[in-house]
């Protein structure tokens, strides 16, 4: 370690601000050993509930990997070799096993397998996987009797837009195929036809700045190439049905009845400032023949849709779970504009096969409608709706057939407040394979993360829709996380039996078999801890408060080796969150009961070098919606000093050795904290955006755009208070961030302006790595380079003038 730290040290002087330290870097070999471990398998439970299957998975993908050929077109990227949307996250192997059994059944994959998905069936008698090879993109079934009899159904599969669903006979599957004569991809022209141009006269068109969108008509071509697929419906028997002829399909979804497709096509003209699904779109309905039956919409560019507005006409059209062929859809009734005074921003509209008569509106909506659910009962409905001005969430319960009775009201909270969370529905997929509730007689089960002053405590709860009533069937243990994966079985009179994952901070997450009528447990896995090496770490839920009096909390973490009274450099870790009123900002959203899993570039392992950080401290923005952010630094500001103080008042950090990093928006806050105030020797932002004039129409939960908050904008912005940033700052960040806003040009630019201002600054860019760092070699590199950093200008810090 001295010797990495020496050599870095050297390096850094003789080049000062030239490109230096060629070639990636390794972190402390302890660091290595704890990143490199392989994760514990991930579980699938079949819907019945009397299946598991075990999915094996790698550590992280190498650098290899990710600079394969992709292509950056319509806010999508896409793996050309695959036929599908870019990934490297695949799993390696599959077991199933009978959740009663012991001995699980591997399914035989081949060596080197890249796995992509995995499906059930709603049946729960079969299940699907994609295997990714440099043929294309496969898909297999896998009879839950036969698991070592693997059928591969096509080797043509396109998951571009979207995968493999099962058709509601549970028996066959509707996929999107590469047509058979599409032929060579479109070569890129050998020199330029022309200029790329846009145009726009009076077109009021507000977006946010998206990435990888389409620049030029080869790209255009290259997307139309990529989408254009076949539609099919394949049999586990080894049949093949085409559809239509080969379309740009965005989505095709099949009708309860297993009659009716609901068509998504997307059109030309193609837009260069929106994504894909922002796009001009048809939207239909099919016969099994590729025979349209009724045109719902043609959807025109979403261009001109106000900031946090929608669409006019139609949208959110979806198949209703409890109908054979019903749709439902929204439409907006304040011309999509949240702005809008009116007594009902939406309303929803049903409409049933054959399609001959018309939409009726079922309801109108107060707010802006942002979800439904469906029951066993198809009288019954529930709508949630969202009030942008005070954001909040309600949810109606409405009862079709009784018209005139008022809907119940399920839920009614702000969206912030956590310990008022009632939990969600728990679903069911029906005989048709759609979701609904599940439901025993009057009682649905809801489930939820259960927030409260000691972190989550999950719980299980029913609800009667009759009275309202609610019935605490199971909560977490205080000392242990544990939540619910599925019911294996329940009824209206006695309590269910139900599959958790439980963990604690040193035992990792494993599942078990709760007969909560019986009161009896039973381990349905037994996982071992990947990092037993870690787990002498000592970890605390901390509480304090903000000077003004909001609750402040953070997951405090010192070295195993801590002796009580030793004052530790402190890294602090944290993202902003807005809210609405100081009661919900202070609430606990984090558990210290989850098993301490150190992975990728986490920035934990200071812990083993050393460190104590406070992870996931609430850094919360309070205001009014409209206005929240006028404080914003403020308030950042405020929070950073009450961590600081809780760890030193704690006896645990030194105040002259505090670090404070985050990613993202918490990158942002880094640079923030930096140029505005001196409580930090140091910092370590990740992929932020630090220039907000580059983000125009908003961000985060800004609503404003920059012409009417032209001063909010620039004071937020550190790159226009570079100058003022006198600690040293490490800015790391993907070449090929995807995300919207975090431009690597971000990055770029303000490591420009610090250092033209004289300022101490490292720029490191990741190639091929976008928003968050995935391939082994870069994941490393940011932990050498977090470390080494930190070690140089917190740990080993000379004391500042005036220190003692």
């Amino acid at each position: 370690m001295q010797r990495f730290i020496l050599a870095f040290l050297a390096c850094s002087m003789v080049h000062n601000c030239m490109a230096d330290d060629s070639g990636y870097q390794l972190p402390p070999q302890e660091v290595v050993d704890i990143i490199d471990a392989p994760p514990e398998p991930a579980v699938s439970i079949s819907p019945d509930g009397e299946w598991l299957l075990l999915v094996e998975r790698d550590a992280m993908p190498s650098i290899e990997d990710l600079a394969r050929r992709k292509l950056q077109i319509g806010g999508i990227r896409i793996d050309p070799a695959a036929n599908g949307q870019f990934r490297v996250d695949y799993a390696r192997g599959i077991s199933v096993r009978r959740r009663d059994g012991d001995q699980p059944v591997r399914v035989p994959l081949g060596e080197g397998a890249k796995l992509a998905s995995i499906s059930w069936a709603h049946t729960s008698r079969a299940f699907l996987y994609t295997l990714v090879t440099p043929r294309g993109t496969e898909l297999w079934s896998v009879d839950i009797d036969r698991p070592g009899e693997p059928r591969r159904l096509t080797e043509r599969l396109s998951t571009v837009l979207g995968g493999a669903d099962w058709m509601p006979d549970g028996k066959h599957v509707i996929c999107r195929l590469t047509p058979e004569s599409r032929g060579a991809e479109p070569p890129a022209p050998p020199k330029p036809l022309g200029p790329n141009i846009q145009e726009s006269s009076g077109n009021v068109s507000p977006t946010r700045t998206f990435q990888d969108l389409l620049t030029s008509p080869h790209d255009e071509a290259l997307f139309a190439y990529h989408i254009t697929t076949q539609l099919a419906i394949l049999g586990l028997d080894g049949s093949t049905r085409l559809i239509g002829a080969p379309a740009m399909i965005d989505s095709a979804e099949p009708s309860p009845d297993g009659l009716h497709l609901l068509m998504t096509i997307i059109k030309r003209p193609f837009s260069y400032t929106l994504p894909y699904h922002s796009f001009a779109k048809e939207i239909v309905v099919w016969d099994l023949n590729g025979k349209p039956e009724y045109k719902i919409v043609d959807l025109p560019v979403e261009e001109n849709i106000p900031i946090e507005g929608v669409r006019t006409g139609p949208r959110s059209i979806q198949w209703t779970s409890s109908d054979p062929a019903t749709l439902v859809w929204y439409e907006a009734l304040d011309g999509g504009d949240p702005r809008q005074k009116v007594p009902h921003r939406d309303r929803l509209m049903a409409f049933a096969a054959p399609f001959s008569a018309e939409p009726r509106e079922l309801h109108k909506i107060e707010h802006r409608a942002v979800g439904v659910s469906y029951f066993h009962d198809r009288a019954l409905l529930a709508v949630t709706e969202y009030d942008r001005d005070r954001r909040w969430i309600r949810t109606l319960l409405h009862n079709h057939a009784q018209p005139q009775a008022a809907p119940k009201v399920l839920t009614d909270r702000s969206i912030r407040d956590a310990y008022g969370d009632p939990g969600d529905l728990v679903p069911q997929r029906n005989a048709h394979g759609h979701s609904v509730a599940r439901q025993d007689g009057p009682w649905v089960y809801l489930s939820g993360a259960g927030a409260s002053p000691q972190g989550y405590l999950p719980f299980l709860d029913r609800q009667n829709l009759d009275t309202l009533a609610t019935e605490r069937l199971w909560r977490c243990e205080v000392g242990q996380l544990e939540s619910v994966a599925a019911l294996a079985k329940s009824s209206a009179d006695a309590k269910p039996t139900i599959i958790t994952r439980r963990e604690s901070s040193t035992t990792p997450q494993n599942y078990l078999l709760r007969d909560l009528q019986q009161a009896t447990i039973k381990p349905l896995t037994d996982f071992r801890d990947p990092v037993p090496q870690i787990r002498g770490i000592r970890k605390e839920l901390i509480t304090y408060k903000r000077a003004d009096g909001v609750p402040l909390s953070a997951t405090l973490y010192l070295p195993a080796d801590y002796k009580p009274g030793t004052r530790l450099p402190l890294f602090i870790w944290a993202y902003p969150v807005e809210f609405s009123d100081a009661s919900t900002a202070g609430q606990v959203t984090t558990s210290p009961n989850q098993f301490t899993r150190i992975r990728g570039a986490s920035h934990l392992t200071l812990v083993t070098q050393g460190y104590a950080v406070m992870d996931n401290a609430t850094m919360p923005v309070v205001g009014e919606p409209e206005t929240m952010n006028d404080t914003f630094v403020e308030q950042i500001v405020s929070a950073a000093q009450a961590a600081i103080d809780k760890a030193v008042e704690m006896g645990v950090a030194d105040r002259n050795r505090v670090a404070i990093g985050g990613h993202s928006y918490g990158g942002f806050m880094t640079a923030n904290l930096l140029a505005h105030c001196d409580l930090f020797r140091a910092g370590v932002a990740r992929s932020g955006a630090y220039n907000r004039t580059l983000t125009p129409f908003g961000f985060q939960a800004e609503r404003r755009p920059f012409w009417q908050a032209q001063s909010i904008y620039m004071n937020l912005s550190p790159f226009t208070h570079a100058d003022k940033i006198k600690e040293p700052i490490l800015l790391i960040h993907g070449e090929n961030d995807n995300n919207a806003g975090t431009f690597p040009l971000q990055s770029q630019r303000m490591f420009q302006a610090i250092k033209g201002n004289g300022g101490t600054v490292r720029l490191v860019m990741l190639p091929h790595e976008s928003h968050g760092y995935s391939a082994r070699e870069s994941v490393l590199h940011v932990q050498a380079e977090t470390i080494a950093w930190l070690n140089r200008y917190v740990r080993d810090a000379k004391p500042a003038s005036g220190e003692k």
